[in-house]
């Protein structure tokens, strides 16, 4: 709870994956990939419930393993094609038929395991302090579109018009991109949400992006690996 107000986490987790399969229940050293954002919503202090929402009972039976909650997703919510944001709503109206009063809802997906509390709570206290609609990490673009190219009839030309490409780092504007880690919002204001997650009133935490990887390939999953193995042995070490 935030000063008796409530808190839902919502972890989306299909059971269909093309470039992973079984991505969600795929072991990243020692425990299922949906049990490190499982785990860690469960470690909040803020979080009074953590939700797995999913068209798998595998998914299911795992996420309850871990401390958490499931409820079976429709299967059209679950394609390729399918938004995330259908897959919020469709949980958000069953918490609202089962007489749930949480003001604040988490969008945490699982594939970003590396995600740290902190910034969770970041996130939160945003949400709440500002009286905002919704808040969500950004991170510093991995390409600023000042350098960005468009490619017309065989013939390039700057993304942004009038950019200077070769300019310094040091010397383009400041550029940002969702980080994918952590989406909040206030769960009667979901309606104004359209097309994403971010919506009415909107906030931004800003992270450093070493802890945005998003888990969508063979590679990523390696750095992944390499990465929580690394964190384990200084956990141990210390």
């Amino acid at each position: 709870m935030i000063e008796s107000q409530r808190v839902v986490a919502m972890i989306p987790a299909r059971g269909g994956s093309k470039t992973i399969p079984g991505k969600n229940l795929r072991d990243l050293n020692g425990r299922p990939l949906i049990a490190w954002t499982i785990e860690l919503a469960l470690s909040l202090e803020e979080v009074d419930r953590v939700i797995v929402s999913t068209d798998s009972e595998e998914i299911a039976a795992v996420a309850r393993q871990y401390g958490a909650e499931a409820v079976s997703r429709p299967p059209e919510l679950a394609t390729d094609t399918a938004l995330v944001l259908d897959a919020v709503r469709d949980l958000a109206h069953r918490l609202h038929q089962e007489g749930e009063d949480a003001a604040y809802a988490l969008l945490l997906e699982p594939t970003a395991p590396l995600r740290r509390g902190i910034d969770v709570q970041s996130c939160l206290q945003r949400l709440h302090q500002d009286g905002l609609d919704s808040v969500a990490t950004f991170k510093p673009a991995d390409l600023n579109p000042h350098r960005a190219w468009r490619i017309h009839d065989g013939m390039p030309e700057t993304f942004v018009e009038g950019s200077v490409p070769w300019l310094p780092r040091q010397q383009l504007p400041e550029a940002f991109q969702l980080s994918g880690e952590v989406y909040a919002f206030r769960l009667d204001t979901l309606a104004k949400a359209t097309r994403g997650m971010l919506f009415g009133r909107t906030g931004a935490v800003i992270v450093d992006g070493r802890a945005s990887l998003d888990i969508d390939n063979e590679q990523d999953f390696l750095i992944a690996e390499f990465i929580t193995r690394e964190s384990q042995d200084e956990q141990i070490s210390a």
